[in-house]
């Protein structure tokens, strides 16, 4: 064999070699974020890596000599390097909201159960006649602030005379922290019964979206809650308990996700220290909260384009190349650590039926044609739900039924206006409690 291939023979070894000590060493590094649940921003492993890395280095560099001692050495620098970039924290490590709504008045109540929320007021405006229970705003999330869109919703809502109130959830947009611990779906339906006694005004209706839906749901199955409800609007939820979550199933017509384009903006996902942090936490290999990356900080580093394809999903795949700007970058505001920690807390729980079945408080169930969510989530509260007096199928219409695309804000506000004051549907009743079987058997 030639010298030079053989040169170049021992030089690719040497090289395959190399980049085997960086891949293991930074896989461990994980495994030891996995172990410490990431202890001291992942400085512990770091520095057990660091150790093993130069313990390596002195042995093979043994018998060699000083320059050929070096060599070992740069394995170990590139994965410190790299685990150095897991450590390092490139966004602030203290919380920091959203700047105030310039369109609407931020309030912050110190609720009875110990939450400070924020709190939204649009007074009733315009012609219609003034209603006298005022409405109550449950947005989705979990644990994430009110989008922009959603507050053009509710101004559309109070120019229609309702009193309509909003708050974000306990550690959500403009809303205190909560210890990680204190997140959990129990948590969310004694906020919600603590904020309508604040309001003094007696019982309320209250419109809940998603995962703000599934909250209102929660205390629909508990009296003392229920009491102060007048009406409920149980829009596009999502799994109320464990039995539910565990529930496999079909979705509404096709959404936009994976054909709509990728949303434009910087990604934490993109910056090693939170694709890592988030990535572990999704998997459940890291605890909500974790040593690695603190609440605060998770909070300021996560973006709207992180929720990319899970905002696609939200609009019917015929809507895919005209998704509004639901947010901006100034109002954006996920938890993506809280958001876990509720939704652990609703697998872990027992089913709320039996306490559903002796719900009295009427509801009404809306549905998206193109919606994301398994449709046996929601069927399930409609067979569970005796209170359930309408179901409205809502067509042409992704997850985010109020979207500012087209007369969806109207018709979505006829349908929630409609119930609110006992009149006429917009819609058929559809599906009613017979018609389910037939619903989910032609995958509407």
């Amino acid at each position: 064999m030639p010298p030079t291939v053989i040169r170049l023979t021992r030089l690719a070894g040497r090289l395959l070699a190399a980049t085997a000590a960086v891949v293991g060493l930074v896989a461990f590094f994980l495994a030891l974020i996995v172990a410490t649940d990431g202890a001291g921003s992942g400085f512990v492993a770091w520095c057990a890596v660091v150790g093993i890395a130069v313990l390596a280095a002195l042995r093979r560099g043994r018998r060699r000599s000083w320059r050929g001692r070096l060599v070992p050495y740069l394995p170990g620098l590139v994965a410190a390097a790299l685990a150095l970039s897991v450590c390092v924290p490139t966004v602030p490590t203290a919380r920091r909201p959203p700047a105030a709504l310039s369109s609407v008045t931020t309030g912050h109540w110190r609720l009875s159960t110990g939450s400070r929320v924020a709190v939204y007021h649009y007074p009733p405006t315009g012609d219609s006649p003034r209603h006298r229970v005022p409405l109550v705003y449950l947005n989705g999330g979990p644990v994430r602030g009110i989008s922009l869109l959603d507050h053009r919703f509710l101004r559309r809502l109070a120019g229609q005379g309702y009193d309509v109130y909003a708050y974000e959830q306990a550690g959500g947009g403009r809303s205190d922290l909560l210890p990680m611990d204190q997140y959990s779906i129990t948590r969310s339906v004694r906020d919600l019964d603590a904020f309508v006694g604040k309001l003094g005004k007696g019982r309320a209706d209250v419109l809940g979206f998603s995962s703000g839906a599934v909250v209102l749901t929660r205390a629909l199955a508990d009296p003392a809650v229920a009491g102060h409800l007048r009406r409920a609007v149980i829009a596009e939820p999502g799994p109320v308990d464990g039995p539910t979550a565990r529930m496999a199933g079909q979705k509404g017509r096709p959404s936009a996700r994976g054909i709509a384009p990728a949303m434009t903006g910087p990604r934490s996902t993109h910056v090693p220290r939170y694709a890592v942090a988030f990535g572990l936490m999704r998997l459940g290999l890291l605890s909500p909260d974790n040593g690695l990356v603190g609440q605060a900080e998770g909070d300021n580093a996560f973006t709207a384009a992180d929720l990319g394809s899970d905002t696609a999903s939200a609009y019917c795949a015929r809507d895919a190349h005209r998704i509004p700007v639901e947010d901006t970058r100034e109002n954006f505001s996920f938890s993506a650590a809280a958001s876990l920690r509720v939704q652990q807390t609703i697998k872990d729980s027992p089913s709320v039926a039996p306490r559903l079945r002796r719900s009295r408080t009427p509801a009404m169930l809306m549905l998206a044609e193109c919606s994301s969510q398994v449709r046996q989530w929601q069927t399930t509260i409609l067979a569970n739900d005796p209170a359930v007096q309408r179901t409205q199928y809502m067509p042409g219409v992704g997850h985010h039924m109020w979207n500012g695309l087209g007369d969806n804000d109207e018709r979505a506000a006829a349908v929630i206006t409609a119930f609110l004051q006992d009149e006429p549907a917009p819609l058929p009743d559809y599906p009613a409690r017979a018609d389910v079987p037939a619903f989910l058997r032609d995958h509407k």
